[in-house]
C-alpha cells in the first residue's frame, strides 16, 4: 500500500511521502487556522509546510517538478502562505492596524526583490557556463578564469531567497499573539534587509575581473591548444548521464594509445560522471562549436555508441570513423544497421564479424577489424574454490531495453526464481546481485522486479546472519580491521578528489589538469579499497551491489560463476573461463537459443523457472563435473580473439593502419592528387610524417546542427 502511495505521489521513498503529506496537510491547516482564527495552530501548520517543502527540495523529489508543472511551484506556495497570513490578520480584526499594512507592504517589496535576485543568479550562471568545458587541457595559461562564487550563493538560490520570509512571518505572528507591532516590524525589517544583502553579495560577480572571458575567447583558446597538441585519435561520445560507463570503459585504452588521444563529449552530464583520466577531454555541447573546432590533425575517430549527434563529427572527411561500441554481445545493438555510416567496425573477435555477416545489415566484411577487448585485462581466471570458502555466484541481469522483447532481460520473468534458487541452494552458495545501471529507467515492471529481488537477497542475508552456523563469524576482528581500512581509504580518496565544496564548470575547466602521480595514487587506493571491501564482511554474506563501486569486473573476480542475460556482460565474463549460465527468457528452447546467440554456446541454459541451476552449481563445486570447460576456452578465442598479441597491441595496430588510410585519402584530395602511393615509413605518425596539414574541413550547416538525437542507441 505504501509503495502504491509512493508511486502515485511521484516520490522516491517513504520519508519523501511523509514530507509530501506533511506539506499538503500543513497548507490545509493554514487555511483552517486563518479562518478560525488561531495564531498557535497557524504557526504549527506554517512550520510543517516549511519543513516538508525544504525536505522535498533537498532530496530533489520528482513531486516538486510535478507541482511546478501544474502551477503550484515554489513561489506560488510561498505566496499562498503569505496570503493566508494576511487573511489571519483580517480575521483577528487587525485589518485597521499598522501591522496589517506593514505585512502587505513587506510581501510586495519582498517579491519585488525576487526579480533582481533572479536576474543576477541567471546572469552569473550563464556567464560561467563554458561553450567548451575541458579536462587536462591547459587553458589557465591562455585565459583568466576567475574563481566561482561561493556555493552557498548559487545553490538552490531561489529557495534560499524565498525562505527569508520566515523571519517576517514569525515576527508578524508574534505581534498578532501579543497584540504589539514591535516584533512584526522587526521581522519585516530583517526579511527585507536579508533580501537586499543577498542581492548585494551577488553584484560583484557580474563586474570586473570576476567575469569569465567571452565565449569567442574561450573557443579561440581551445583551438590554440588543439593546434599545439595536434590530436591524432579521438574518442567521441554522446549520451545520458546513466550511459557514462560506456565511455569510461574506453579511457584506459585511450591512455595506452601510441598516438595523441583526445576525448570529445557532447553533454555536460557525461563530463560530471567521467572517470579520472590523464587523456585530454573536451565537452562541446553545441553542434556549431564542434563543427568549427580545429580537428584537422585527427585521423581516426572512435565511436562508443550509435546516437544522432554522431553526425556532427561523421561529416568530417579528413578522418576515418570507427564504431567500437561499448561491449560485445548478441544483442540487436551489436548488429545495428546504423553502423554502415562508419569506415570500419571493430569487434573483439571472429564472432563479431560473423554476427554482421549473418544479420546481413549492409556491413561489408572488409570493413570489420578484430581488435580484441583491451578492457578485459583486469579479469582474473578461474581458481579452485578453497574448502573453507563458500562459492560465490553473481547474478548480473541486463536492463529491460528499449522495447518489450521478452528476451531482453531475465529480471521480470525469471529473476526471483533464479535468486530464490541460489539463496536456497544446498550445499549453500553466496549470492551477489548486481543490476544494470539502466534497470527500471523505462519499465515500471522491471523496477518492481528489481525491488523484489533486492528484498529477497537482503532477507536471505539477514536470515543467514541469524543462523547459529554463521553468526559466530558475523563480525570478526579481520572484518572490523577491513572496515576501518575502508574508512581510511575513503577519507584519503575524498581528500585527493577535492572533497568539500567544488567549483563550477568554469573553475573545473581552469583547474582540470590531472596530476599523473595523484591519479596513480587514486588507482592504487581504489585497488586497496576493493580488496578491503570484500574482506569487510563474511564470505558467506549475500550482497546487493549497486553504484559505481565495486565495479562489475571486481564482482567477476570474487565470483566462481555467473548468471546473466544476452549482453556484453556475458562476453566479458567468458574471459575468466569460469562457469556461467544464461536465461532463455523468451523461451526459444535451448538449441534455438544457442543457435541465435553465440555467447551462450558454452553456457548452462536456464528456463524462466530457473531449471538448470543445479548443473551450474555442480560445475562450480567440482571442476571434474564441468563438461563445458573446453567449450568455454574455444568460445573465448572465438568471441574475444587470441591472447597474443595482446588486445592493446592489436588495437594500436588497427589505429595506425586506419590512420594510414586517412593520410592516403587526404593526399589524394590535395594539390598533389597525382600521388598514387604513400611511402611505408610515412605511416608512423599520422598527420605529421606526411608533412601535410589539412585545413579545417568543417563548415557549420544549419541542417547538420539541428540533427536529431533519436537514432537507436548502441
Amino acid at each position: 500500500m505504501i509503495s502504491t502511495a509512493i508511486r502515485v505521489a511521484r516520490v522516491g521513498s517513504a520519508a519523501e511521502l511523509a514530507a509530501a503529506v506533511l506539506m499538503m496537510l500543513g497548507f490545509c491547516c493554514l487555511m483552517l487556522a486563518a479562518l478560525i482564527p488561531s495564531v498557535p495552530v497557524f504557526a504549527v501548520a506554517a512550520a510543517a509546510t516549511y519543513v516538508g517543502d525544504h525536505y522535498l527540495h533537498r532530496k530533489g523529489s520528482y513531486l516538486i517538478s510535478c507541482l511546478s508543472r501544474v502551477r503550484a511551484g515554489l513561489s506560488i506556495r510561498f505566496l499562498i502562505r503569505q496570503l493566508l497570513l494576511i487573511l489571519l490578520l483580517a480575521r483577528l480584526a487587525l485589518a485597521d492596524d499598522l501591522i496589517y499594512y506593514g505585512a502587505i507592504a513587506c510581501f510586495i517589496a519582498f517579491y519585488a526583490l525576487q526579480a533582481p535576485h533572479g536576474a543576477l543568479v541567471t546572469l552569473i550562471r550563464n556567464r560561467r557556463r563554458m561553450p567548451i568545458a575541458t579536462r587536462n587541457v591547459d587553458l589557465a595559461s591562455r585565459l583568466h578564469i576567475p574563481d566561482a562564487p561561493p556555493q552557498y550563493l548559487l545553490h538552490r538560490s531561489a529557495e534560499k531567497m524565498l525562505h527569508f520570509d520566515v523571519v517576517a512571518l514569525a515576527g508578524i505572528l508574534l505581534s498578532a499573539q501579543l497584540d504589539s507591532p514591535v516584533a512584526g516590524f522587526v521581522g519585516i525589517g530583517l526579511t527585507l534587509l536579508l533580501g537586499c544583502a543577498y542581492i548585494a553579495a551577488l553584484v560583484p560577480y557580474v563586474r570586473g575581473e570576476k567575469i569569465p572571458p567571452h565565449a569567442n575567447r574561450i573557443l579561440a583558446a581551445v583551438d590554440d591548444w588543439l593546434r599545439e597538441y595536434r590530436p591524432q585519435t579521438v574518442l567521441y561520445f554522446s549520451g545520458s548521464k546513466d550511459s557514462a560507463y560506456q565511455v569510461n570503459m574506453w579511457l584506459e585504452t585511450m591512455a595506452q594509445l601510441e598516438t595523441r588521444a583526445l576525448v570529445v563529449l557532447r553533454e555536460r552530464g557525461i563530463l560530471e560522471k567521467l572517470a579520472p583520466t590523464t587523456v585530454p577531454v573536451v565537452c562541446v555541447p553545441g553542434g556549431v562549436h564542434l563543427m568549427n573546432m580545429d580537428l584537422s590533425t585527427v585521423r581516426v575517430a572512435l565511436y562508443a555508441a550509435n546516437v544522432g549527434k554522431n553526425i556532427h563529427l561523421l561529416r568530417v572527411p579528413t578522418m576515418k570513423h570507427v564504431f567500437i561500441g561499448h561491449g560485445d554481445s548478441d544483442k540487436v545493438a551489436s548488429i545495428n544497421p546504423y553502423s554502415k555510416v562508419y569506415d570500419e567496425v571493430w569487434t573483439a573477435g571472429r564472432a563479431g564479424r560473423d554476427r554482421y555477416a549473418i544479420a546481413d545489415v549492409g556491413i561489408r566484411d572488409e570493413d570489420i577489424v578484430e581488435v580484441g577487448r583491451p578492457q578485459l585485462a583486469p579479469i582474473q581466471g578461474r581458481q579452485a574454490v578453497p574448502g573453507d570458502r563458500m562459492p560465490t555466484v553473481l547474478y548480473a541481469p541486463t536492463w529491460e531495453g528499449w522495447d518489450d522483447n521478452p528476451g531482453n532481460t531475465s529480471l521480470m520473468r525469471a529473476g526471483e526464481n533464479i535468486v530464490r534458487g541460489l539463496v536456497e541452494a544446498d550445499p549453500p552458495v553466496r549470492v551477489l546481485y548486481k543490476p544494470h545501471p539502466f534497470t527500471g529507467t523505462r519499465s515500471g515492471a522491471a523496477k518492481a522486479a528489481h525491488r523484489r529481488i533486492t528484498a529477497l537477497v537482503e532477507k536471505a542475508a539477514a536470515e543467514r546472519a541469524a543462523d547459529p552456523r554463521y553468526s559466530a563469524d558475523a563480525q570478526s576482528a579481520a572484518q572490523s580491521a577491513a572496515q576501518e581500512e575502508l574508512a581510511r581509504i575513503e577519507a584519503r580518496l575524498a581528500e585527493l578528489s577535492g572533497g568539500g565544496e567544488k567549483g563550477d564548470e568554469a573553475e573545473a575547466t581552469r583547474d582540470g589538469m590531472v596530476d599523473a602521480a595523484q591519479l596513480a595514487e587514486i588507482a592504487r587506493l581504489r585497488a586497496e579499497w576493493n580488496d578491503a571491501y570484500w574482506r569487510s564482511f563474511p564470505t558467506w554474506e549475500h550482497r546487493v551491489v549497486t553504484g559505481p563501486e565495486p565495479q562489475l569486473y571486481d564482482c567477476f573476480n570474487v565470483s566462481d560463476a555467473m548468471v546473466s542475460d544476452i549482453s556484453s556482460v556475458v562476453s566479458d565474463f567468458i574471459a575468466s573461463g569460469k562457469p556461467y549460465a544464461v536465461t532463455d527468457s523468451a523461451e526459444l528452447g535451448a538449441e534455438e537459443f544457442k543457435r541465435q546467440n553465440t555467447a551462450v554456446r558454452a553456457a548452462v541454459i536456464l528456463t524462466n523457472k530457473a531449471a538448470g541451476l543445479d548443473e551450474l552449481l555442480a560445475a562450480v563445486r567440482d571442476p571434474d563435473a564441468d563438461p563445458l570447460a573446453e567449450d568455454r576456452k574455444e568460445l573465448k578465442r572465438y568471441l574475444l580473439g587470441p591472447d597474443e598479441p595482446t588486445s592493446i597491441e592489436q588495437f594500436n595496430a588497427a589505429v595506425a593502419a586506419l590512420a594510414r588510410k586517412a593520410e592516403i585519402r587526404n593526399l589524394g584530395q590535395g594539390p598533389r592528387a597525382e600521388v598514387a602511393e604513400v611511402p611505408e615509413e610515412a605511416a608512423g605518425a599520422p598527420g605529421e610524417a606526411m608533412g601535410v596539414r589539412e585545413e579545417a574541413a568543417v563548415v557549420p550547416e544549419a541542417d547538420a546542427a539541428e540533427s536529431a538525437d533519436g537514432v537507436a542507441a548502441g
